[in-house]
């Protein structure tokens, strides 16, 4: 086949959807080795993000459903690799191009993972609390990550265990590289998670949470805090405790975000990622949701306050509330 020929053929594949781009491997074992190659997979993913196409909604009941972003006319339930074991043992660790990152929770200590592409063909692998021992500890918490390490071009699943003990609090994270198949201990998270089950917030070549200053670190001695038995998690001064704090997947080292000023700080904060940039939102309860967007990482005058969205009487509320993206201009959500 004619070199300009083969140029046209890969430009029209490019531009095509997952599912048909499935459907033409069958067309020949040439096509098959293309679409299969990753120098494909590559610009695939590259034309996708640029133009904003090929953007799906993972949605949640009893099952996982995938819905077209552009549409949202049909959910379609996904076939994924935990589907047999038990569905409401499953959660959602983390999206990154185009791969999700399934958990299935087996005991205490054990649980297996799944990184699973819209081609459905998956590498699933296990977590186990190896090296870490629990005898002494009154309560513990996981939270967890998924993102992609664009030096090393691999993807990354990111697991943090906190535990309390009468004296301290402490951590164990391990990282697993999905290229050597292999999980690895790493500095402990020098920070307190917020006691809520979001999974980390990928930006940046790195994952976003939540947290606040450990008050049983020497270093922050002085700080003010109490622990509250009922939600069995340290209360700190809000100065203290609406923090975000990095994971950089290349470094793997922590890090705080600069924050933008707020003139009101009396809000409850979440983070989302929102047109490929890190999102904060402050939420006053009954009032209204500030939208914070980061335009260039890393940079604190790159804040900026895109919308604000106010309590309506007829909705309950906005503690739930999280911007998908923008249309022609407007955000959605």
């Amino acid at each position: 086949m004619p070199d300009l020929v083969i140029e046209v053929i890969i430009d029209i594949l490019l531009r095509l959807p997952v599912k048909p781009l499935l459907r033409f491997r069958c067309v020949s074992k040439q096509f098959c080795a293309l679409i299969d190659s990753q120098d494909f997979i590559r610009l695939h993913l590259k034309l996708s993000i640029e133009t904003k196409n090929n953007l799906g909604l993972i949605l949640r009941n009893s099952s996982f459903f995938s819905v077209d972003f552009d549409s949202l006319d049909t959910a379609v339930e996904l076939d994924h690799p935990f589907q047999s074991t038990g569905r409401h043992r499953t959660e959602i660790f983390g999206s990154c191009h185009g791969l999700i990152c399934l958990s299935y929770c087996l005991s205490n200590d054990r649980e297996d993972l799944a990184i699973y592409p819209s081609t459905r063909r998956f590498q699933k692998f296990s977590f186990r609390n190896v090296g870490f021992n629990f005898m002494g500890c009154s309560a513990y918490f996981a939270t967890s990550g998924f993102g992609y390490d664009s030096v090393t071009d691999d993807y990354k699943v990111v697991r943090s265990l906190e535990f309390l003990s009468p004296r301290k609090i402490g951590s164990l994270v391990k990282v697993y590289n999905m290229k050597s198949n292999s999980w690895r201990e790493v500095k402990g998270f020098p920070y307190s998670h917020r006691k809520e089950r979001r999974c980390g917030v990928f930006v940046g070549d790195a994952l976003h949470w939540v947290v606040s200053l450990n008050p049983s670190d020497t270093a922050n001695a002085n700080l003010e805090a109490a622990f509250d038995l009922t939600a069995e998690d340290y209360l700190l001064a809000s100065e203290h405790a609406n923090l975000v704090a990095a994971f950089d997947l290349t470094a793997e080292d922590y890090q705080l975000v600069l924050q933008p000023e707020f003139s009101d700080k009396n809000f409850h904060i979440n983070i989302v990622e929102l047109g490929e940039c890190l999102c904060i939102l402050c939420n006053y309860r009954e009032v209204r949701v500030d939208v914070w967007v980061m335009k260039d990482y890393g940079y604190k005058e790159s804040w900026s306050k895109q919308f604000c969205v106010v309590q309506p009487e007829v909705i309950r509320s906005l503690e739930f509330l999280i911007p998908l993206g923008e249309w022609l201009g407007s955000p959605i959500g």
